[in-house]
């Protein structure tokens, strides 16, 4: 279990985020550290294979959304590599859904290499019935 102390200041703003994750993942440890560097108190649990799918499923992600982790923050599922201020704007708008996701691996996502070589992705909304949209879009650096 990774536990991260906030950055001052943001404490009352950035609720814990509870990370689903195998443990020989190096880029899950990556983005966890960028949401611990943006305030979020990160902590994590192992998972493996079919278990970690199961996890996912289990919570309202479809298998077009997933990735390599699955985390949970104020009653939202974050799937995979999303940023802190997508996060951010999901706890403040509050919208009805499963919660938020980027399928897959962007290089240059938050965790997966440097953001000025970025790919551009896209963050997706994923509403209770299993139905997703943009949420936010991220042009190639």
């Amino acid at each position: 279990m990774i536990a991260t102390t906030p950055i001052a200041g943001f404490a009352q703003q950035a609720p814990e985020i509870h990370v689903m994750k195998d443990p020989n993942c190096g880029c899950c440890k990556g983005w966890m550290q960028v949401l611990a560097g943006d305030g979020f108190p990160v902590t994590s649990e192992a998972s493996y294979g079919s278990a970690l799918t199961r996890y996912k499923m289990d919570n309202g992600v479809p298998q077009s959304m997933m990735s390599c982790h699955t985390a949970k923050v104020d009653g939202y599922v974050i799937e995979g590599h999303v940023p802190p201020a997508d996060i951010r704007r999901l706890l403040a708008e509050r919208p009805e859904a499963v919660g938020l996701a980027v399928p897959g691996m962007p290089y240059g996502s938050p965790g997966m290499g440097p953001e000025d070589q970025r790919e551009a992705y896209d963050v997706f909304l994923i509403r209770h019935d299993g139905n997703t949209e943009v949420f936010q879009s991220y042009e190639a650096a």
